[in-house]
């Protein structure tokens, strides 16, 4: 499910992508309550009484996830500063587009969990996708604190010559070694993170392969390339097209959007023959303005001004997915000819 190197280099990535366990079973409560007794967290499979339960984790710091206690549950790993997130969305005009936060659950190892919706509970074999989104995964004082210690890292100089040989500066190929401002901000800009305001972390199909390999997904004809790959179905494009107006709409509206910085923040699109969906998830490094400074989410990010670039990344999906529906000449593509996109969705009608 995942090659050796991918594993390796996991936790280079910014926070996690949201993962569920999925199962199927005529007698879905009793199996529930015995496989919640018993399952541990594994990358792969768990197997229970000769049946495969996939558990979904495109990105981000293996073993942050359990099955949860309830049917229709998962747990992650605390982090105080992203429940006190969901505290706050729990009662926010986006609330129907995050998961449900159900409480925090203490796991008998003495580790603290968030208690969350499971997104995928309610899918047939989906497929999902993770999309980080923003302009940056880095919070400002992260380079603040990184700019102190300016001391050569050769792990991380090794990590950008095995994407890019011709990435360090002679001196840095001299020295075989990078500072860790330097890599963090050169990691941003190999990616369309940088171009769009967003890049995709992970995707998981129906048939169970995955893959992660989009470091250098760039451009946004190779963007519009993996979506299509991705967003096979006629079905799916379309919904997840209102699904995206309808989150950059509540944003507008959303104090918790006014007053917060999203960074590492993720888009997880679900979707399977029937229907699809997308949420934000991955709030860990998501904190308050300071109260003295006002964002836009759509202004380009300088040092200090705290911009996060979420509106470029809801901009940029929205118009590829619209470009995905469109022949070259500007209309409907014939496939979604058979498909009305109602205007007037309505917010709730989208969430599940």
């Amino acid at each position: 499910m995942y090659s050796g190197d991918i594993c390796l280099n996991i936790k280079d990535f910014m926070d996690v992508v949201y993962c569920a366990y999925i199962f199927n079973s005529s007698k879905q409560s009793e199996r529930w309550r015995k496989l919640r007794n018993i399952v541990q967290w594994t990358p792969f499979f768990q197997t229970y009484k000769k049946q495969r339960y996939p558990w979904v984790q495109l990105a981000g710091h293996q073993g942050n996830f359990k099955a949860g206690p309830d049917q229709g549950t998962i747990l992650k790993k605390l982090s105080p500063q992203e429940e006190r997130c969901f505290k706050l969305l729990m009662k926010d005009v986006l609330r129907p587009f995050v998961p449900g936060y159900k409480g925090q659950v203490t796991c008998e190892d003495g580790e603290l969990y968030l208690q969350l919706q499971d997104l995928l509970s309610d899918f047939d074999c989906p497929c999902v996708m993770d999309c980080k989104i923003g302009v940056r995964t880095y919070l400002e004082e992260e380079l603040a604190k990184a700019k102190e210690k300016t001391k050569l890292r050769k792990d991380m100089y090794e990590k950008m010559i095995q994407i890019d040989p011709k990435a360090p500066t002679e001196e840095e190929h001299r020295s075989k070694g990078v500072t860790k401002p330097r890599y963090m901000i050169w990691r941003e800009t190999i990616s369309s993170t940088s171009t769009l305001g967003f890049r995709i972390e992970g995707v998981k199909k129906a048939d169970g392969t995955s893959t992660k390999d989009f470091k250098t997904t760039k451009t946004r004809d190779q963007i519009v390339e993996a979506f299509k790959d991705f967003a096979n179905t006629s079905t799916a494009v379309p919904k997840y097209l209102e699904r995206l107006k309808a989150i950059r709409t509540t944003l507008m509206e959303s104090n918790f959007f006014r007053t917060h910085e999203l960074i590492g923040s993720s888009l997880l699109f679900v979707h399977d023959k029937r229907k699809a969906s997308i949420w934000m998830i991955d709030f860990a490094k998501t904190v308050p303005v300071p109260e003295d400074i006002t964002i836009d989410h759509d202004s380009a990010w300088k040092v200090g001004n705290h911009e996060d670039g979420y509106l470029i990344g809801i901009n940029n999906l929205i118009s590829i997915f619209e470009s995905l529906i469109k022949d070259d000449n500007g209309n409907i593509d014939q496939c979604y000819s058979n498909l009305s996109l109602d205007k007037n969705v309505r917010r709730d009608s989208l969430a599940t």
